[in-house]
């Protein structure tokens, strides 16, 4: 989109598609009738890559949308999978097979309090999320799974969209100076693992102070923050 574009709950969002490429609807859009309408008030943002869309709010709690990226602490265990906690209203469900390689037996032992990168497979108010650490297609990972160590923290919605974006300015700052790992999840949760605490923690600040700064902020801002601890 060109423009920004602010919509109401009940406004009537067009999509401009063609008709080939699969519509994906987010947090903010639902399908009625022929037409897509907004359910709550924020700014309408596309993806020209997945084709989705969606509306951009300071909503605090996430609602579940499928084919997004999640990061998940598991809370609990029951005989077919795991609930974890992605955020939402209710907890996510994480059916043990649902990771690269598992059978019936040899399935994946997550520890209570592990966190999980995964994708949303299932979404709507009629059910729980449904969540999976792997491709369906192609029995592939791709990223997804049981994330070791490092140090998962929360950061506001619009934030942890920004940060998915290939040109997102803090992490490119971030990375042209130290050697790092992150998993962003839409759900406002992000997971880091530096060489060390201190690095670590270098990474979590200068992602949560750049929410508001632009590119040339951001870079100033993260060489300020090792010329401070000299790393």
């Amino acid at each position: 989109m060109a423009n920004v574009k602010v919509v109401l709950p009940g406004d009537i969002v067009d999509t401009q598609s063609d008709g080939e490429a699969v519509l994906r609807l987010g947090p903010g859009l639902v399908q009625h009738n022929d037409d897509i309408q907004a359910t709550t008030g924020g700014v309408l943002h596309a993806s020209s890559d997945t084709n989705q869309w969606w509306v951009g709010s300071n909503r605090r709690r996430y609602v579940a949308a499928e084919g997004e990226p999640v990061v998940g602490v598991v809370v609990g265990r029951h005989g077919e999978g795991y609930r974890v906690d992605i955020g939402s209203a209710h907890d996510a469900l994480l059916p043990l097979l649902a990771f690269e390689g598992a059978t019936k037996r040899n399935k994946p032992n997550l520890a209570i309090g592990a966190a999980v990168y995964a994708r949303v497979a299932v979404a709507n108010s009629m059910m729980d999320p449904e969540i999976e650490c792997v491709n369906a297609h192609t029995g592939k990972s791709e990223g997804f799974g049981e994330l070791h160590a490092g140090f998962v923290f929360r950061c506001s919605l619009g934030l942890a969209r920004r940060l998915l974006s290939a040109s997102s300015p803090v992490l490119a700052a971030l990375g042209a100076e130290l050697a790092y790992e992150a998993a962003v999840g839409v759900n406002g949760r992000v997971w880091v693992k530096a060489g060390s605490p201190e690095k670590t923690i270098l990474v979590v600040n200068a992602i949560r102070n750049s929410e508001h700064l632009d590119s040339r902020q951001c870079k100033q801002m993260v060489k300020e923050l090792l010329d401070r601890q000299s790393l």
